[in-house]
């Protein structure tokens, strides 16, 4: 028996769509309010996952984390949301100094922008599926099976990887793919995940069981 038939489940391109988490310019460039400055290593295996998704005509979807209009409970945990900072805020540009220009500081990265056709999910909260339609948009497509890249692995990519289990999904975090502010709180969630929620795969390991 090979070591892949003794997993819960298998991955197949064919049944999955890729979800990334969050990578918005407040979240990733340099000196943005909410910076992860690990994010920028995770850049290069979400381009190479996405093309595979792009190539098998598999569904890529974009979250974004979006302040709102008003105040909520999340807003005493970030509160950099509130003015004059105003991160996640939708309309806000803002200048980033490694990119010398100005970008809508909700927007998904240049370097991984999403392309016509692929869904973007605005959530005002840490989980994807949360007062989101994600799951319409997942079954409309098909899918069995939710791989997950993005940040931060142990707020917004972990509890949209519950959820995901708890709506049903074969569920993969990726785990060069995802990344965090805190390397210990990373390692332990990656650690607890794949003991009761879901498969943590590297982006390349993915990719060779996938097919």
């Amino acid at each position: 028996m090979s070591a892949s038939s003794r997993e819960p489940f298998q991955v197949h391109l064919s049944s999955a769509a890729f979800l990334i988490v969050d990578m918005q310019n407040d979240f990733v460039r340099v000196g943005a309010p909410l910076e992860v400055p690990d994010t920028h290593r995770t850049i290069a295996p979400i381009r190479e996952v996405t093309r595979a998704f792009r190539r098998a005509g598999r569904p890529v979807v974009y979250t974004r984390f979006v302040a709102g209009p008003e105040e909520t409970l999340v807003w005493k945990w970030s509160p950099q949301i509130r003015p004059p900072v105003n991160c996640c805020r939708v309309g806000f540009r803002r200048r980033y100094s490694e990119l010398n220009a100005e970008r809508e500081c909700i927007a998904v990265i240049d370097e991984l922008a999403p392309e016509p056709g692929d869904a973007v999910v605005d959530k005002y909260g840490y989980g994807a599926f949360f007062r989101t339609n994600l799951v319409d948009i997942l079954a409309s497509r098909a899918v069995d099976t939710v791989v997950i890249a993005g940040t931060v692995t142990q707020i917004c990519v972990e509890e949209t990887g519950r959820e995901s289990f708890h709506h049903g999904f074969q569920t993969v975090l990726l785990s060069d793919a995802v990344s965090s502010f805190d390397p210990q709180l990373h390692a332990a969630t990656l650690k607890n995940f794949a003991m009761k929620f879901g498969r943590v795969l590297d982006s390349a390991g993915f990719l060779r069981e996938a097919g």
